[in-house]
């Protein structure tokens, strides 16, 4: 068996058609629909690093570690299958991945990192001219000489795009590809292929006609890259929805290559022999709570809730949608049991390096994650009563079948927030005042979760 896993970062799952937007995603339709589709995965340690480790980890890791590189002690999912013989490859322009130091390329036989992506410091030429008024706007604070730095080195990292192909997503698409086609005129299986888009984050850049797919009639300032932020006095409301119509247009555009790369693989003869997964790290603010961009990480609805679509090579689940909460951390768990491999972490160390063993040390912590499996055999329907969103040192987020509570990890920074998500899914009536009581309850057992893990 094959793991392909293809990530869209910053992917609303109510940005995209399976989950019932009317947003055009055609190809990511068409896997949903010979896949499992998870309606309730959230976000779990965000933003964007933070959520990587859960996947490479299967661990809950938001109690005690945000942003910062994997452990030397952190045995990922690359080094798990490359110890079982899997040839691997991570194709990504998720550049923060890239930094020295994060050591994001462990365990993959090869890495394609595609370099211009958002600020990217890549071409750093000061001739080439760029005019930041056109597509941005400051806020006129002590941040704005930080932010118009920012701005120009996004606008000559783009300075040189011709084609659809130029973009980074259509780069990193081409590169997947073309690994697929290298690796498999030595092998079908035992493949391990991580697909990481950056897009569709901001900035929100498409080219045509996805930029006016959305808002065709718009003819104010096209704000491609806000400053994150409170909106009031910042952008009009036509302002922001023209901002999230030209995001609209960036997942149509991000589709169209995800709809690429799922045609060569099935010409390749991979699809039925391949563990495929399509999901993102968190979603994206757009005015709902008074923000744009993710200037607070508040794991409100429209931060929190991501698309996590499944296709096993044996079918399971396929064409079913599941109400079940699932996570990030839930990923390693369910490609190990997949591949038939014993859902353990190995954290045996020996001279100083890395040493996979069979058997793992007896005091080695187990994942925190959960296997999915279950739930695609249909042996179980649940495989926890209910999710959590967190940043790390900020706020952290539970979700029931009912309701959400927002709470502090310094208690004494304020008081829950509290939602009724049968009534008010998007979370803008706060009735932690008319429901002491519940808000307590899910704060104590949030609390008591983030000692567990």
């Amino acid at each position: 068996m094959n793991v392909i896993v293809v990530v869209t970062d910053s992917l609303r799952a109510d940005h995209v058609g399976c989950y019932g937007a009317p947003v055009k995603t055609p190809n990511i339709d068409a896997l949903a629909a010979d896949s499992a589709l998870f309606e309730q995965a959230y976000a779990e340690n965000i933003p964007t690093l933070p959520c990587r480790a859960a996947w490479w980890t299967g661990l809950h890791l938001f109690p005690h570690r945000g942003w910062r590189p994997f452990d030397h002690a952190d045995h990922l999912m690359a080094e798990m299958l490359w110890n079982r013989g899997f040839t691997s490859a991570l194709v990504s322009d998720t550049y923060h991945m890239h930094k020295p130091g994060y050591n994001c390329d462990r365990g993959f036989d090869t890495v394609k990192w595609i370099r211009g992506q958002e600020y990217d410091p890549w071409i750093v030429d000061p001739t080439i001219e760029v005019d930041v008024t056109r597509n941005h706007r400051l806020r006129g604070d002590d941040s704005d000489a930080r932010w118009q730095r920012l701005f120009e080195q996004y606008l000559r990292n783009v300075s040189g795009r011709r084609t659809e192909e130029d973009y980074c997503v259509g780069r990193v698409f081409t590169e997947a590809i073309r690994w697929l086609e290298d690796a498999t005129k030595k092998r079908k299986d035992n493949l391990f292929l991580w697909v990481d888009s950056f897009e569709p984050h901001e900035a929100w850049d498409p080219p045509s006609p996805y930029r006016e797919m959305y808002d065709p009639d718009y003819t104010g300032q096209e704000l491609i890259d806000p400053v994150p932020g409170p909106v009031q006095g910042y952008m009009t409301e036509e302002e922001v929805n023209h901002t999230k119509a030209l995001y609209a247009g960036d997942v149509t555009f991000v589709d169209k290559w995800v709809g690429l790369l799922l045609d060569r693989i099935k010409e390749l003869g991979l699809y039925e022999n391949s563990l495929i997964m399509l999901t993102s790290d968190h979603g994206e603010p757009f005015g709902e709570h008074g923000i744009i961009r993710k200037a607070r990480c508040c794991g409100y609805e429209e931060l929190a809730h991501i698309p996590w679509i499944i296709h096993h090579p044996d079918g399971l689940g396929s064409g079913k949608r599941y109400d079940a909460f699932v996570q990030p951390p839930d990923m390693l768990p369910t490609v190990l049991e997949a591949l038939g491999i014993r859902s353990s972490p190995e954290r045996a160390m020996a001279s100083g390096l890395h040493c996979l063993a069979e058997d793992p040390p007896a005091d080695a912590p187990g994942f925190t994650g959960r296997s999915l499996i279950p739930i695609l055999r249909s042996e179980t329907g649940a495989i926890r009563d209910f999710a959590v969103t967190a940043q790390h040192g900020g706020r952290w987020t539970i979700r029931t079948g009912d309701w959400t509570c927002l709470v502090h990890r310094n208690s004494d920074k304020g008081p829950p927030e509290l939602y009724n998500r049968q009534d008010d899914r998007y979370e803008q009536t706060d009735i932690a005042d008319r429901h002491p009581e519940v808000a307590a309850d899910l704060e104590r057992r949030l609390r008591g979760f983030a000692k567990e893990v």
